[in-house]
């Protein structure tokens, strides 16, 4: 009989977890294995040691930050716009849940945000990003997890929420995706007009966190990509299933490129399980198919 490694066991349990979710329990632990912050193999000790150089590391970021900040202030009119926009968006943030409790420290979040703008140069700030990291910060206890948490996502999704990487060739794939498996539909919104397709690209932007009921919900999806199953770009494959919702309302009331993109918009408060459901049968359909080579090397 095969026996697991404690490792293996703890991957094995995590991962027959994904069929329904993560418990909140074990979420944050558990996405600290998805996003690489921590390896599949490493054990409880070294564990300790990693948060503990990830703790270090950040707060020597942080302390770099304070000591050019005034140089920054001074010589990149850059900066100063996007400490403005990350301090409008955050204010607009709702901070409570629904007994009035406040939920999120505004001040943490700004300053994550901004350390996150100048250290990562692939993922300038872009509006949204408060809200991608505020989840991170509800699910997270300390400020350098919910920094590297943030970072480690960005990469393992490969850049698809970032507007000058994933966005558009995520939004150039569901162009050619729908050409593919839905001549009708695609020919339906050529007729539109070009832009149609490439207006949902708030979808990418905000990894569809606008989508869902609940935050739940939105972690659930977000696991599902960071798995990387059942295919590379899984995101596109859900941008589709959701286009898919409003389909025959698009096509039978006509619908110009802004009703269609106002019927987009609607779809909201979906279940996360039925939308990923939905998504791996159109993968399904797919690998059935002889793709074109595009679609092969982006989602096989």
């Amino acid at each position: 009989m095969t026996t697991l490694s404690p490792e293996n066991s703890l991957s094995a349990r995590w991962s027959a977890s994904f069929i329904l979710g993560l418990h909140p329990y074990v979420r944050t632990e558990a996405w600290k294995f998805l996003t690489g912050y921590y390896s599949w193999q490493s054990s409880q000790d070294e564990r300790l040691t990693v948060d503990s150089t990830r703790r270090k590391n950040y707060e020597a970021l942080c302390e770099m930050y304070i000591k050019i900040q005034p140089l920054l202030e001074n010589l990149h009119r850059n900066f100063m716009e996007t400490r403005n926009t990350i301090a409008y968006d955050i204010q607009k943030l709702y901070d409570k849940d629904p007994l009035g409790n406040v939920i999120i420290d505004k001040k943490r979040l700004e300053k994550i945000l901004l350390l996150s703008y100048v250290c990562n140069t692939q993922a300038e700030y872009q509006q949204g990003f408060h809200e991608m990291v505020m989840l991170f910060q509800l699910m997270a206890e300390h400020d350098h997890e919910t920094f590297w948490l943030f970072q480690f996502f960005l990469q393992k999704t490969e850049h698809s929420c970032v507007i000058k990487i994933g966005v558009g060739k995520n939004l150039d794939m569901l162009n050619t995706l729908i050409n593919f498996l839905d001549p009708v539909f695609a020919e339906h919104l050529r007729g539109k007009g070009a832009g149609t397709v490439q207006s949902l690209f708030p979808w990418f932007c905000l990894c569809f966190q606008r989508a869902f009921k609940s935050f739940d919900d939105v972690w659930r999806l977000w696991e599902v990509l960071l798995t990387g199953k059942p295919c590379r770009n899984f995101q596109v494959l859900v941008a589709y299933s959701m286009l898919q919702m409003v389909r025959e309302q698009v096509l039978q009331e006509s619908m110009t490129s802004d009703g269609i993109l106002l019927a987009c918009n609607n779809l909201i408060d979906l279940d996360a399980d039925v939308l990923i459901s939905a998504a791996c049968l159109v993968y399904a359909e797919l690998i059935q198919k002889d793709v074109p080579q595009s679609l092969k090397d982006f989602f096989l």
